[in-house]
């Protein structure tokens, strides 16, 4: 876009949403209102990280979105849906810039490689503690990579390249940092050094384990467990608590999650499973992390054996929809099933013909619906 703005003469102002404010929005878009009435220029106006505006920030934006004074660019690594208004968002066009592909981001680390000066072994050669080619008089260190090392790492970092070349310069940082220490020790025998695999995946630590608690990937994985647990694949349940956890997640966030499901996915089939959610919650809020995260495990394995019922779920939503599509004001409550606590009250019919269950050896039938609601039965609809 600034490429093109270039040629075909059209400003284009960016601001970052980290560190702009309002006013500095109003300054931006009054410059471009000036150009259009003077000028007939148009404004590209390009917003990185525009989640980071609040509602208000973002409402700013809307008449001017509309009335064509600037063709707003917002980046976001969020999800549109959840950080972006939804009316600005229904005037904006969404492109999804998707992870980059393994063979990409091979490319880009063997770029990033090549303008360090650092050699690249293939898995045929040799390692040793001194590196084929170099010069022992040379007072240059020479750093080598194993070509595995930079496969694996375009696995790990998931598409993102940020991520992967701080995963290759903290590789390298460590082994410098390393080799440094042993030469003043006195060891002058070493005349380079080679990362390897293993020295990558230190790099990286856990960045490669992406998840944002805050961000679309939050909901991604608890989406994932609960479907998980809902399939009863015990498996794949334990893979995405750890997957949070690990990436840390609140744990009480996940333990108020199992509860839900205790009584929205299992329900009345193991009528237990809800007791054992609770007690899962109270030993997280007990003991914390990492100790919880086998309370936790415990309580999700036992979720994704235990037999599966939306019964409950499925009544009370029926009963909602009741509500909502109701036409007209909702019928009153009978008056044989109030309470009559005051003699006014009872002589205004209040309690009126109640049958107390408890005082008869036979099931009792009366009405307990409102007389509009007669015959209806949320568990069959």
């Amino acid at each position: 876009s600034h490429q093109n703005s270039k040629k075909n003469g059209t400003r284009f102002v960016t601001l970052s949403a980290t560190s702009a404010k309002t006013n500095d929005v109003r300054d931006v878009i009054a410059q471009a209102q000036n150009e259009k009435r003077l000028c007939k220029r148009k404004t590209i106006l390009f917003i990185d990280e525009i989640h980071r505006f609040n509602k208000s920030q973002q409402d700013t934006f809307l008449p001017h979105v509309e009335c064509g004074t600037v063709t707003l660019i917002g980046a976001t690594t969020e999800n549109p849906s959840f950080q972006v208004n939804s009316a600005l968002l229904s005037r904006c066009r969404v492109i999804v810039l998707e992870k980059l592909s393994v063979e990409a981001m091979e490319a880009i680390l063997m770029r990033a490689v090549k303008s360090l000066g650092i050699q690249i072994l293939s898995q045929e050669e040799p390692h040793t503690g001194s590196v084929n080619g170099s010069n022992s008089k040379s007072s240059e260190t020479c750093v080598c990579i194993e070509r595995k090392a930079i496969n694996t790492l375009a696995y790990l970092c998931d598409g993102d390249a940020r991520t992967g070349l701080n995963g290759l310069q903290m590789a390298v940082q460590a082994r410098l940092t390393k080799l440094t220490n042993q030469s003043t020790t006195g060891d002058s025998s070493i005349q380079g050094m080679i990362i390897t695999e293993d020295h990558v995946k230190e790099g990286l630590q856990r960045s490669h384990i992406l998840y944002d608690r805050a961000g679309e990937e939050h909901y991604n994985c608890i989406s994932a467990l609960h479907k998980s647990m809902r399939g009863s694949d015990e498996n794949a349940s334990l893979y995405w608590l750890a997957r949070m956890l690990e990436g840390g997640e609140d744990p009480l966030y996940v333990a108020r999650r199992l509860v839900r499901f205790a009584s929205e996915d299992i329900g009345l089939a193991d009528p237990s499973a809800l007791t054992q959610a609770v007690a899962a919650y109270q030993g997280c809020h007990f003991i914390g992390m990492p100790e919880c995260e086998v309370l936790l495990a415990q309580c999700v394995v036992y979720f994704a054996r235990a037999p599966k019922s939306i019964e409950v779920y499925s009544a009370y939503n029926n009963v909602k929809a009741c509500l909502r599509n109701y036409q007209g004001p909702l019928p009153p409550v009978p008056l044989h099933l109030r309470n009559a606590p005051t003699r006014l009250m009872k002589d205004l019919g209040y309690a009126k013909g109640y049958k107390y269950n408890p005082a008869y050896k036979e099931p009792v039938k009366q009405e307990y619906l409102p007389k509009e609601l007669k015959g209806t039965n949320f568990f069959t609809q």
